[in-house]
């Protein structure tokens, strides 16, 4: 894996004095950096605005919320760009893989416009579903995969959008207890290959501590939610 110098301001995911509100209700308010490879975990209480968080970092904050400050991505300012412009992978709690394509077709759709050639698209597709163990299933309906099955899938249709940035907003939670452990382990494995700058929000405490990277808890207490600088990795 590549090694981010940390003092490097410019590489990863930059969240500067970060402000969400809701009624003039203050959320949320952090400052920090996401080195790529590495996952900046955010828990809270329902209400606290972590994944109105995301949908402000992705560009699909709700107009019933007010937000300051800026997303920064590998030193670009993505702040007013259109979310279609900020090349930022979600995964949500629910795969939301299309019905009406079959598994491959969901893959191929994620692939980008610049990857010419049916065949070529076809080929990352397939050796997407083998990287994940899901080699065969491309022809399937994704009604007739497994949860476990449906997230890799998720995850891998994601991944082919080639992010620059990937945002999880309790993904494993509908999963049972071996197959959350073995899908999380596998959504960190990919990122941390890929360089990707990981926002995780979520209730589960193993969640976080499986991601091996920063903590951050919201206090609603505190007119401030801190994160304030470089946040150090959990030892």
């Amino acid at each position: 894996m590549h090694q981010v110098d940390s003092s490097d301001r410019t590489s990863g995911l930059r969240l500067e004095n970060v402000a969400i509100r809701l009624d003039d209700l203050l959320l949320l308010d952090i400052d920090c950096h996401i080195l790529p490879g590495t996952v900046l975990t955010i828990m809270g209480e329902s209400g606290s605005g972590k994944s109105s968080l995301l949908d402000f970092i992705a560009g699909y904050l709700k107009p019933d919320f007010e937000a300051e400050g800026r997303v920064i991505l590998a030193g670009e300012d993505l702040t007013e760009r259109p979310a279609q412009e900020r090349h930022i992978g979600l995964m949500f709690q629910s795969p939301l893989l299309f019905p009406h394509m079959s598994v491959l077709q969901n893959l191929m759709f994620a692939i980008p416009a610049s990857v010419k050639g049916r065949a070529i698209r076809r080929d990352l597709a397939e050796q997407a579903l083998e990287d994940v163990g899901l080699a065969g299933f491309g022809s399937r309906d994704p009604a007739t995969l497994s949860g476990g099955q449906q997230t890799r899938v998720a995850l891998m249709r994601t991944l082919l959008s080639e992010p620059r940035a990937l945002l999880l907003d309790e993904p494993f939670s509908s999963l049972d207890q071996t197959r959350r452990a073995d899908i999380r382990d596998l959504v960190f494995k990919l990122a941390r290959k890929n360089g990707l700058p990981v926002l995780l929000v979520t209730h589960d405490h193993e969640d976080a501590v499986a991601a091996g990277g920063m903590i951050h808890w919201l206090d609603q207490d505190k007119a401030r939610n801190g994160c304030t600088g470089e946040m150090q990795p959990q030892r």
